[in-house]
């Protein structure tokens, strides 16, 4: 479970200030709680609440091991969504949205594929090879795809969530997420459609301070489901290694109580020596009274 959020630290960072009254959302009516000089003042017990269940959405989807991509391409919000996604080891976009980017997801996986071909290229030395202006379109090539798509290499399959700073901005991203189904995680100001979203956090999308705080609580909500999911594991592993260990100290002792209860063939063959003996010893006295007989008439 993720832990708890205080109001009074969203109310520090200022999480509560929305939109211009003119510039809002009707949709976004039940998170306002006031207006004050011309603006929306956020329900911070609201956010508080939707921050909470947010946390522990997103805490199970990393405890699952499955992936959940960050997104922000905003100029306040790109460093602290990039340090947050590294601290959770998580995938992010911070730079322009590529189209496509789930709906065409195999092209993407192409396009970072070729970065790693690159990579192998200056390994094996092919790329020493090549012609100076050539070589000089490799490496522009591998630095747009670096800065573009870096962040996503090692996201081998489409994500599980997606995690949004400002979705009027990141619209195309919304978008593909909803043809495919993939749960939408967001950070919503009052001029944006919370309609769009699966999980809301009413909260002010422009301070940076206010991002920083919001962000950071999901990243560390995702640290915990994954720290969950490696406790598991370990446990689940000194489970099956107690269990083989009493498997092997049970194993000699049955084949000791074994080797002293006799088989019933054993039993068989024991019956038929012991026959075969008496046979023998009845022929045997059968042929001394005949001799005894004999001697005896004579």
């Amino acid at each position: 479970m993720a832990n708890k959020v205080e109001v009074k630290e969203l109310l520090d960072a200022g999480v509560h200030f929305g939109h211009l009254t003119r510039r809002w959302n009707p949709n976004m009516a039940p998170y306002i709680y006031m207006e004050r000089n011309g603006i929306h003042i956020i329900n911070l017990y609201k956010s508080a609440a939707k921050m909470q269940e947010a946390g522990d959405a997103l805490a199970k989807i990393a405890a699952s091991g499955r992936k959940i991509l960050f997104v922000a391409t905003k100029k306040q919000a790109k460093e602290i969504v990039a340090e947050q996604a590294e601290k959770a080891s998580m995938p992010y976009i911070t730079e322009r949205w590529p189209g496509g980017m789930l709906t065409n997801f195999v092209t993407i996986r192409k396009a970072v594929k070729k970065m790693a071909s690159i990579d192998r290229m200056k390994k094996d030395g092919t790329f020493n090879s090549l012609s100076k202006k050539e070589r000089l379109q490799v490496d522009r090539l591998r630095a747009k795809l670096e800065k573009n798509l870096g962040s996503i290499a090692d996201m081998s399959r489409l994500p599980a969530a997606l995690f949004v700073v400002d979705t009027t901005r990141e619209h195309i991203a919304i978008k593909e997420a909803q043809k495919l189904n993939i749960p939408i995680f967001a950070m919503v100001d009052t001029n944006s459609d919370p309609r769009e979203v699966d999980y809301l956090i009413p909260s002010n999308d422009d301070a940076s301070k206010s991002i920083g705080k919001v962000v950071s609580y999901v990243a560390d909500s995702i640290v915990e489901g994954l720290s969950e999911r490696k406790s598991n594991k370990d446990a689940k592993k000194k489970e099956e290694k107690a269990s083989k260990e009493g498997k092997e100290a049970k194993a000699p002792k049955a084949k000791k109580e074994k080797a002293e209860v006799p088989s019933k063939d054993a039993e068989d063959k024991k019956a038929m020596k012991e026959a075969k003996k008496d046979v023998k010893l009845e022929s045997k006295s059968e042929t001394l009274d005949k001799a005894k007989s004999s001697n005896e008439e004579e």
